[in-house]
C-alpha cells in the first residue's frame, strides 16, 4: 500500500454543497428565456463529498472535512452521506445565519453548466493526532481553490504522516502562485482542460508527482515524470456527467492507496466515472457500487 498499512482511512477536504440536478434539459437557458427540465434531483455535491461517497463504495474508510451547507438543505445532505457510508465525524454544520452552499446543475446534451452559491470557510481546523488515530493516512483536497484558501493542510498532511492528492477544480480567480501548492501533492488530478490552463500559465506538473488526467469520453491517462501510462473510456449512457471527474478521484485514489500499477488505478478510476454518468447527481452510482459490493459480499 502506499498510505500506511494500520491507516487506510482517507479524509476528503472542500466545500460541500446541496446539489439541485436539472436533467432532461432541451437546451440551457439565455437571458431573458425559460427553459422547463424533465427531471430535478437534490444529492450531496463538491468534490470532497464525491470523492468520500466513491471511496465508501469501495470499501475504504472515508472520511469528510468540510461544512455541510444549511438548512433547509444540510439535514437531507447529512442523512444521504450516512446513507453512502461517508464518515463525517470531521465535518461541522455551517454556521447560522449563511446562505445555504448550493449548486444547481443542469445537464443536457452530455455535459453540464452550474450555478454555484459559496459561503463561509472551506473547512473546519482539524488536529493531526485525531486523524492518526482515526486511522488516516491520506488527505484529498476537492479543488485547488480550497487549497489555496487552506495552505496549512499540506504542513497539516506533514505533521500526521498523510500523503496528499489534489483534485483542480475550474477556478476563474488561478494564478501562478498555485505551482508551489501542487508541487507538494502526490497525486494530481486535473481534468485535460485545466492542465491545457495551466500549461499556458507555465504550471505544468514536474518531477515524480503521479498526475492522472481526465479526458472524458477519451479516456485518462497518468503522468510521472517522462512516463505516460493510458486507458480507454467506457461505453455509456450519458444521464448527467456531474461529479464524473471526483467519482473518477475515488476509484484511482483507491487503486493507488492498495499500491496497484498505474494502468489498474486508471481502470478503477473509470470504472467509477463510467458509474457517476449514468444516474443523476455525482453520487448517486456510488450507491449503486456499495450495493452491489454488499450484495456480493453477503452471497460469499
Amino acid at each position: 500500500m502506499t498510505a500506511a498499512a494500520d491507516r487506510p482511512g482517507v479524509l476528503c477536504v472542500g466545500r460541500v454543497y446541496c446539489d439541485l440536478v436539472f436533467t432532461d434539459l432541451p437546451r440551457l437557458p439565455t437571458l431573458g428565456t425559460e427553459t422547463f427540465a424533465g427531471g430535478l434531483s437534490l444529492h450531496p455535491g463538491g468534490g470532497a463529498a464525491i470523492t468520500a461517497a466513491y471511496l465508501a463504495a469501495l470499501g475504504r474508510p472515508a472520511f469528510l472535512g468540510a461544512f455541510l451547507p444549511a438548512d433547509p438543505f444540510g439535514t437531507q445532505v447529512a442523512q444521504e452521506l450516512s446513507r453512502l457510508a461517508v464518515d463525517c465525524s470531521f465535518a461541522r454544520f455551517a454556521a447560522a445565519g449563511l446562505d445555504p452552499q448550493v449548486t444547481v446543475a443542469m445537464a443536457t446534451g452530455g455535459d453540464r453548466a452550474f450555478v454555484t452559491r459559496d459561503a463561509g470557510p472551506a473547512a473546519p481546523a482539524f488536529d493531526a493526532a485525531a486523524l492518526r488515530d482515526a486511522g488516516i493516512g491520506h488527505l484529498h483536497v476537492g479543488e485547488l481553490k480550497t487549497l489555496a484558501e487552506r495552505p496549512d493542510l499540506l504542513d497539516l498532511a506533514e505533521a500526521a504522516g498523510l500523503t496528499v492528492s489534489l483534485d483542480c477544480g475550474w477556478d476563474d480567480g488561478l494564478t501562478t502562485q498555485a505551482a508551489a501548492l501542487i508541487e507538494r501533492v502526490a497525486v494530481f488530478l486535473p481534468n485535460a482542460d485545466e492542465l491545457d490552463r495551466l500549461e499556458a500559465m507555465g504550471l505544468t506538473p514536474r518531477g515524480q508527482m503521479v498526475t492522472a488526467v481526465k479526458r472524458g469520453a477519451e479516456g485518462a491517462r497518468a503522468l510521472v515524470g517522462d512516463t505516460m501510462t493510458e486507458a480507454c473510456a467506457h461505453p455509456a449512457k450519458v444521464v448527467d456527467t456531474t461529479g464524473a471527474g471526483d467519482a473518477f478521484n475515488g476509484g484511482f485514489l483507491h487503486g493507488w492507496l492498495e499500491g496497484l500499477p498505474l494502468a489498474e488505478c486508471l481502470a478503477e478510476g473509470i470504472a467509477c466515472g463510467t458509474q457517476a454518468v449514468s444516474a443523476a447527481g455525482g453520487t448517486t452510482g456510488a450507491l449503486a457500487i456499495r450495493q452491489d459490493r454488499l450484495g456480493l459480499a453477503a452471497a460469499q
